[in-house]
């Protein structure tokens, strides 16, 4: 769903259409820079349910109402806020880049901003998100695939791109829910992980999930960074696999 324009019904519809309000220095300046930079602070802090048209105009020493000039929904202001970390996540430059190579970076540092940024995940995925960082973004990763060999189709491109997208958001945010599970518990992670297998043990003892107990019993302990890149290269292998390369 694209971000709605205000109640007045004048001018283009989307967030990134409009034009920056002129500057009002008193009673404190204001800026869509300044106003996402606050709400980034406030959801950093306390996560994403904290951020509010209120609680950013109270950072920034500003009426709520005056924030309503620079946007019009809650809405908006979260797409504003996913772009910008989308702006953090440098792009694979030069040439001589496979596309496995280029694609890799892309997941690697798209994780690395939501490792940053925990709220960023509980946004990939949901309202399309049309910002010129992240259109920047799908622009390199449509790039990265178009004329390699077996790409040659637009179509192909595109499926491919979107089952390493879906992959990536769904590894990011499963990474993000376990890492907010462990805090939540107030237990450090080696106290998590002990309370979590003796549940485990109790489950399986009873013979009804052979093959958990054998991943429980005999599966090796990959940590958060070999298990996301595995994922990635297993989908890479089965993509080259597909188009014969």
């Amino acid at each position: 769903m694209a971000a709605r324009r205000g109640g007045g019904g004048d001018g283009p519809g989307l967030v990134w259409d409009r034009p920056e309000p002129p500057d009002r220095p008193a009673p404190s300046a204001l800026s869509r820079y300044r106003i996402v930079a606050a709400a980034i602070r406030i959801a950093d802090a306390d996560g994403l349910a904290a951020v509010s048209i209120r609680k950013v105009a109270a950072e920034l020493n500003a009426g709520p109402m005056r924030m309503y000039t620079y946007l019009s929904t809650k809405e908006e202001l979260l797409d504003l806020m996913a772009d910008a970390v989308y702006g953090e996540i440098p792009l694979p430059r030069g040439a001589g880049q496979d596309w496995r190579e280029a694609l890799r970076t892309l997941a690697e540092r798209t994780r690395r901003a939501a490792r940053r940024h925990e709220w960023f995940a509980d946004l990939l995925g949901g309202r399309p998100l049309l910002g010129p960082n992240a259109l920047a973004h799908l622009e390199a990763s449509l790039a990265a695939l178009a004329g390699a060999p077996g790409f040659e189709d637009i179509d192909t491109v595109v499926r491919v791109r979107d089952a390493v997208n879906a992959y990536v958001i769904g590894a990011i945010r499963n990474e993000i829910t376990e890492r907010r599970a462990e805090r939540d518990t107030g237990l450090d992670k080696e106290q998590w992980q002990l309370a979590s297998s003796e549940y485990l043990n109790r489950v399986i003892a009873g013979g009804r999930h052979p093959m958990l107990a054998k991943v429980v019993r005999d599966a090796g302990d990959r940590d958060a960074d070999a298990k996301f890149d595995t994922g990635l290269e297993y989908l890479f292998d089965g993509i080259a696999a597909r188009l014969g390369g």
